[in-house]
């Protein structure tokens, strides 16, 4: 697969986005997927740089998660906010990104993306929940580039 395009459908795009709209309901927290078609440098110290790109680094509870994609690389980073990381237990990530990577293995990557957004989704609730009040802070859509 080497076109961006062909990655996800738009009917998939926005039920990914959905995803994220119901994730975040219940949670003061700020989910983001970004997608590109390579990534020539490493693929963790990038989804860094477009975590910062995207200004996720500015919510106010430092409780941003990013879902980044590499598509051509068939690689995927997730990667919290200082605020998430500071709370939650060692193995959030290990089994978000189990999650996203059993239905990626399948060439499920919709699913993969609406697995991944709805764990990150319950954890940030628990620690982040959502208080009347609060603003979502980021954009929805899924960014590309």
């Amino acid at each position: 697969m080497s076109n961006i395009e062909d990655f996800l459908t738009s009917a998939e795009e926005a039920e990914i986005v959905e995803a994220i709209r119901i994730a975040e309901k219940n949670t003061s927290g700020e989910i983001r997927v970004h997608i590109e078609r390579d990534c020539d440098i490493d693929v963790f110290e990038h989804a860094m740089e477009i975590f910062h790109v995207l200004k996720m680094d500015n919510t106010k509870h430092q409780n941003g998660v990013l879902i980044y994609v590499a598509v051509d690389k068939k690689s995927f980073v997730i990667y919290g906010d200082k605020g998430i990381n500071d709370v939650v237990d060692a193995d959030f990530w290990n089994s978000t990104r189990d999650k996203i990577a059993n239905q990626f293995k399948q060439g499920k990557f919709k699913q993969g993306l609406i697995d991944g957004i709805a764990e990150a989704g319950k954890v940030l609730s628990s620690h982040f929940p959502w208080n009347k009040g609060d603003i979502n802070e980021l954009d929805n859509t899924i960014s590309k580039s």
